[in-house]
């Protein structure tokens, strides 16, 4: 081997620059665990908020310490931010894909127009965007082109307006127009992810992530680590729309008419299937008021509709007091035509809005009725405001103090002008909720300062001061797929993935020694070598490990073994020959690189196409592959042949690549695998009926990653009974909720459709309120809301984990899938062709491919309801199938590079020599499967309950993968091809 030093230079540097990058990860990890000994020195186990009070003082530990040098060149701070990135499955907290709602920004450059083939085509592009791939401003155009008539784009209604006259005017054409609108729409979009950033870095957690999803208007956000979800989800949809609005007096004349007439009215519709639907204004978004359609109104059976649900008079510029069950309702009654049409006419524009509960557990809470317009313009909106800060009001209690703009402090010093001359409160209104309304008691106040007070805690009027200092969306962002896992999972799954991991490496490592002897200890150390190269390449890409990344990395360590094991039996076959030991070692491993650069590639080329199509731990997965394949090759082609030659090179030592127990093994094997592939035919045929005829008949459980829905994961002191929680579930959501045991006997997966067209945290919040109510028996007492959502406690009860994924973006995933799977066999094809020449030989890898794949398939659809794990098809199934692709062609074609080189030297003599070159790699094949197979056992049993079922897919895979490499692809191909093979001049040729 040529450069001998220049490679031991390499390897070292690379090691010791793995070694570094690592050294954070030890560093923090060290410094995480001083802080929990800190924590649990100062309280007791029993205090109560035990669990809340040690987070609070582990945070105060880091805090006090994170700037403290250590070992001379890093800190913790600086640590943190350098560490080895955990993934959300391993470390808690959330990920979500916000859509940005481009029907908002287009009505907002059309300025909120009332033009009817404008709103016309928004409502065509809503009902198209269900079933289309196309981007909804692209299905907007396509609507309008529609239905347009003489209308244009640039008409002075729609596009050619004040707001766009510096760009689109009256004489332009529709395909002018088009490009201008979609710049604005990106530009939009790209403002929406500039605030979401600035937003996420004022949260406070470590190693966020924020990307776009090419111009479909999504943005993806990664937030591990995050404890607090609701004040995460907050801060992420909140569109922060801050508006100042001056308020009615509760002692109106008019505001106490309407409500007399208003309750006169409703008790005149006795019959309450005549009322009709509820009109919803496009500006009033108020989480509290749900449709009336869901909440009946029920009005015969009240004396007075409205007065029986006022609780009292409103406090301070309240106009009253609703029970917050009663909100729905009440609201319902506001916004009904019959009510509205009853307004007094110098009230007629009035909002009426909710003050945000001004206490955690509160009951009850304010109606302000604030004066408004036509336009429902707000007097002075948040985008006057020019700084904010989270402070402390003259109490001593959370406030947020705002600063404005010139225009805005000559408004605000108007708005304060009227309101005190009228005698009103002035409301402080974010995102529909009225936060305060203050009262002006002094006359007008110069100098644009105000300030935001209630019921705050620190973290809230940081996250609203951080909002308002962002700005505000450019239009409503809502979270179509979630995933939320609790901090108590994550540290589970660092466990079980560490015991999965170090059982697997302990048994392969033996093994290799087992089988190999000295050799094996050569390949061992290169093994070791492999798995820090690849945590150290991990951590300086900033590439974030995941669970299905440590079975990724995990199933490099059987890639690794199986380069290893091409190696020493090519090596043992050129001892056999009577070559010396310099020249069986060099002559072996140039006759395995071959075969090893081929199967790398392949499935190479596999984890590339996971990589491109998959999302989220899918991509951590095919990046961990990827990384591992390039680094298995490293040690396996240089690191081990350096020490063999060493080794090799010293006088007197020998090195037989066996032991006594493993040197005859396979030796003088000679099966007749082509004369048996009519029997393989017709079991595989077989195997494949069965599964087709089960899909067929009871197809797939698809997950929510196919059909859209939630599920929870959910855990429970003692065992539960799954078909009970199912029925009681199902008369709360409906039909299609499915219940079933997960793991062990107290943990269950909750999957439902429920409202799965419905987007925003008002129905999570919906459906998880319905989910405690539901469960509460089965769950310890004193066990509340807030640690239901979240499984707190030490034994974690509750939701450890949710996910949600609406509709289209479920369509999308399963778009992919499907192009992920067909691009992997036509790339794979194309490479085979392109290696081997011949059709044939990609002909076989592929049927051999789709083969393994159906039969994985069936299996997954004849005992997906008997196993007793999850074995529901998602985005992991979709990883596992492409890895038993990559794993099958990896086989296929070890076997087909020794068939090329026998034929090669001998000719192809009827088969014979086929037959000769699948025994000649029966030991290989046999080998490398079962450490493929040990490792994935062993993460199958100790690798925690998220993985079984793609574990289970895999083990199949390797299964059949194995099994089809000899009996399917090599007789395919050979079926195909020996037509020519039987004509003499044909043998010639190919000889």
């Amino acid at each position: 081997m040529q450069n001998k030093g220049l490679i031991k230079l390499f390897a070292f540097l690379f090691g010791l620059v793995s070694i570094y990058q690592l050294s954070y990860t030890f560093i923090t990890g060290k410094v995480e665990k001083e802080a929990e000994v800190f924590a649990e020195n100062q309280i007791s186990e029993a205090e109560d908020d035990y669990v809340a009070k040690r987070e609070t003082l582990e945070a105060r530990y880091l805090d006090s310490i994170g700037g403290n040098p250590i070992l001379g060149y890093t800190s913790y701070d600086d640590a943190k931010k350098k560490e080895l990135n955990k993934g959300l499955d391993l470390k808690g907290g959330i990920n979500v894909t916000l859509q940005i709602s481009v029907k908002d920004i287009l009505k907002g450059l059309a300025n909120n127009t009332k033009n009817p083939i404008f709103n016309k085509a928004l409502a065509d592009a809503d009902a198209a965007s269900k079933s289309s791939d196309d981007t909804y401003l692209e299905l907007f155009f396509d609507a309008f082109d529609q239905i347009k008539g003489d209308t244009q784009l640039a008409s002075p209604d729609i596009f050619a307006n004040k707001g766009l006259s510096d760009e689109i005017n009256f004489q332009m054409t529709d395909d002018e127009v088009k490009p201008i609108i979609r710049r604005k729409i990106d530009e939009s979009i790209v403002s929406a992810f500039e605030v979401l950033r600035e937003r996420i870095d004022g949260f406070g957690v470590t190693q966020p992530n924020i990307q776009r999803e090419g111009n479909s208007g999504r943005i993806l956000v990664e937030l591990p680590g995050a404890k607090d979800i609701a004040r995460a989800q907050d801060l992420l949809s909140s569109t922060a729309q801050l508006e100042f609005w001056e308020t009615y007096s509760p002692s109106n004349q008019s505001i106490s008419q309407f409500f007399i007439a208003a309750n006169e009215r409703l008790k005149s519709l006795v019959d309450t299937t005549s009322i009709e639907e509820p009109v919803k204004e496009e500006s009033e978004l108020d989480s509290l008021l749900s449709d009336v359609a869901e909440d009946s109104l029920d009005i015969a059976n009240q004396i007075n509709p409205v007065f029986d649900l006022i609780a009292g008079p409103g406090s301070g510029y309240a106009i009253a007091k609703v029970a917050i069950k009663d909100t729905a309702k009440f609201g319902g009654y506001l916004r009904m035509p019959e009510t509205r049409r009853l307004l007094p006419a110098d009230i007629r524009f009035t909002k009426f809005l909710w003050e945000r509960p001004s206490v955690e557990n509160a009951e009850v809470v304010d109606l302000y009725a604030l004066k408004s317009n036509r336009d429902a313009v707000p007097r002075i909106s948040g985008d006057v405001v020019s700084d904010a800060r989270d402070d402390f009001d003259q109490f001593g209690k959370p406030a947020v103090t705002m600063t404005m703009n010139t225009k805005g402090a000559k408004e605000w010093e108007k708005l304060t002008g009227d309101a005190f001359t009228n005698q009103t409160g002035i409301a402080i209104v974010l995102d529909n909720k009225v936060y305060t309304a203050p009262g002006v008691s002094s006359g007008p106040i110069s100098g644009g300062r105000s300030e935001i007070t209630g019921t705050f805690t620190v973290n809230e009027t940081k996250d609203i001061s951080n909002v308002l200092r962002a700005g505000k969306l450019p239009a409503s962002a809502e979270i179509i797929q979630s995933e939320i896992v609790g901090p108590s999972l994550g540290q589970e799954a660092i466990d079980s993935g560490f015991m999965s991991f170090m059982i697997a490496m302990s048994i392969v490592l033996i093994w290799m020694v087992f089988y190999y002897g000295k050799a094996g200890i050569f390949a061992d150390i290169a093994l070791l070598l492999n798995i820090l190269l690849i945590f150290g390449v991990l951590t300086s890409l900033g590439a974030v490990l995941t669970l299905p990344g440590i079975a990724g990395i995990v199933l490099t360590i059987g890639m690794s073994v199986d380069a290893n094991v091409l190696i020493f039996e090519r090596i043992k076959e050129e001892l056999a020959k009577g070559k010396g030991k310099g020249e069986a070692v060099a002559d072996g491993f140039s006759n395995a690189l071959s075969s090893i650069l081929d199967a790398n590639v392949t499935t190479g080329l596999t984890a590339i196409i996971l990589f491109v199509f998959g999302s989220g731990p899918i991509k951590g997965f095919a990046t961990t592959l990827l990384i591992g394949i390039l680094t298995s090759l490293f040690t396996a082609i240089f690191i081990t042949r350096l020490l063999v030659d060493w080794y090799i090179s010293g006088k007197g030592r020998t090195l037989d690549f066996s032991t006594a127990i493993t040197k005859n093994l396979f030796k003088n094997i000679n099966i007749n695998f082509l004369g048996k592939r009519k029997i393989a035919y017709v079991i595989s045929l077989i195997l494949l009926g069965i599964g087709i005829f089960s899909l067929a008949t009871q197809s797939l459980q698809q997950g929510v990653d196919f059909i859209g829905g939630r599920s929870y994961q959910i855990r429970f002191e003692q065992a539960v009974n799954p078909s009970e929680i199912a029925s009681e579930l199902n008369t709360v959501f409906g039909s299609g909720t499915n219940v079933k045991t997960f793991g062990e006997a107290n943990q269950i997966k909750v999957t439902t459709p429920y409202k799965v067209d419905v987007e925003g945290i008002e129905v999570d919040n919906e459906i998880q309120t319905k989910l405690y109510t539901s469960l509460q028996k089965y769950l310890p007492d004193g066990t509340s809301m807030d640690d239901f959502r979240v499984g707190s406690g030490e034994k974690s009860i509750g939701i450890l984990q949710s996910i949600k994924v609406g509709p289209t973006i479920a369509d999308d995933i399963k778009n992919n899938a499907f192009l992920a799977i067909i691009g992997s066999l036509a790339v794979v094809f194309l490479y085979i062709l392109l290696r081997f020449r011949r059709w044939q030989f990609s002909l076989g890898a592929v049927v051999a491919v789709f083969h393994d794949v159906m039969i994985v398939l069936g299996v997954f659809s004849l005992f997906g309801t008997i196993m007793p794990f999850n074995m529901e098809i998602d985005q992991a199934f979709i990883a596992a199938i492409l890895t038993v692709i990559g794993y099958s062609l990896n086989d296929t074609v070890v076997v087909f590079d020794r068939i090329r080189e026998i034929i090669g030297e001998r000719g192809w003599k009827a088969g014979e020599n086929i037959n000769l070159a699948v025994n000649s790699t029966l030991s290989r094949t046999l080998n490398t499967s079962l450490t493929t197979l040990i490792v994935l056992l062993a993460i199958f049993i100790f690798g925690g309950e998220s993985l079984r079922g793609f574990m289970f897919a895999m083990i199949i895979g390797v299964i059949v993968g194995t099994y089809s490499s000899v009996f399917i692809a090599t007789p395919i191909m050979f079926d195909t091809i020996r037509k020519k093979i039987l004509k003499p001049k044909a043998e010639k040729a190919m000889a």
